[in-house]
């Protein structure tokens, strides 16, 4: 045996072969092949000049990393683009619930419109059957139209009173309530010749640049809560109670208001004894 003669490796061989080793292993062989038939050729043979193009060994390895990536661009795309629809989405869901909340709010005031009319329509029927059954007692207790002329003319003066005792605000306040004395009542009128309770309160005021709720409810927290006992002209008086109302006027003095009472008494001035309010307050 000779001294140089391959001993046989008795280490196990490795389990798994990475592809390069492979590649280059079959390149090897290759190459062997073609040295062992270059060997095995007659002496005289001529030489080889065909030359043999190896294939790339990484060519494949690009290709799968190509595929790769565009496989995660196009993930990445479908992620952004539902991300985007999903903004959309909450983006509409949010404007719906807004304009359902605003459409709930129009429906609810309009509905305390209408409850806030209907009330109103009702305090004014049962004033107009209080002032029509105080009339029939008025008129069976007195003597003749002389008393009736007397009353009118006491009536009067204290008006006239009243107004002189009011100053600034108040008495513009006042001059305007007057002056619409006899004017027709009309549920949802605003002037100039007819009014209902509130819009001839709300129209008085804004002579001097006050801005009142339209509605009688509304009226009667606008102010100052007022004892009745402490008035001063230029008060406003309501019926009910605050906050919901039924009819307003205004305090003159000397224990009168003007209101527009009813459709069948009209704008009216009268003694607070005519039909007693349930509260007051001042914005002056």
């Amino acid at each position: 045996m000779s001294h140089t003669a391959q001993i046989t490796s008795h280490r196990k061989p490795r389990r798994s072969t990475p592809r390069v080793s492979i590649r280059a292993g079959v390149a090897g062989g290759v190459l062997s092949t073609i040295a062992v038939a270059g060997a095995a050729a007659p002496a005289n043979a001529e030489p080889v000049t065909e030359t043999i193009e190896m294939p790339t060994l990484t060519a494949g390895l690009a290709g799968d990393f190509a595929r790769s990536a565009e496989a995660t661009q196009q993930v990445a795309n479908t992620l952004d683009l539902r991300a985007q629809q999903d903004a959309a989405a909450a983006t509409a869901a949010k404007t719906a619930k807004t304009a359902q909340a605003e459409a709930e709010r129009k429906a609810e005031a309009k509905r305390k419109s209408e409850e806030a009319r209907k009330k109103a329509a009702e305090a004014a029927e049962r004033a107009s059957r209080a002032a029509e059954r105080t009339t029939l007692s008025n008129a069976s207790s007195d003597s003749g139209s002389g008393s009736s002329s007397s009353s009118s003319s006491s009536a009067s003066d204290t008006a006239s009173k009243a107004t002189s005792q009011a100053t600034g605000s108040a008495a513009a306040v006042l001059a305007f309530a007057q002056a619409q004395v006899g004017d027709a009542y009309i549920l949802g009128s605003t002037g100039p010749n007819a009014w209902d309770c509130s819009s001839l309160v709300q129209a008085s005021f804004r002579q001097i640049g006050v801005d009142l709720p339209r509605v009688s409810q509304d009226q009667s927290v606008a102010g100052t809560q007022v004892s009745l006992d402490n008035l001063q002209p230029g008060d406003i008086l309501y019926w009910g109670s605050a906050g919901s109302a039924y009819h307003t006027a205004i305090y003159i003095g000397g224990g009168e208001f003007i209101g527009a009472q009813n459709p069948s008494k009209g704008v009216i001035q009268a003694s607070l004894d005519y039909d007693p309010p349930t509260g007051a307050v001042r914005v002056l």
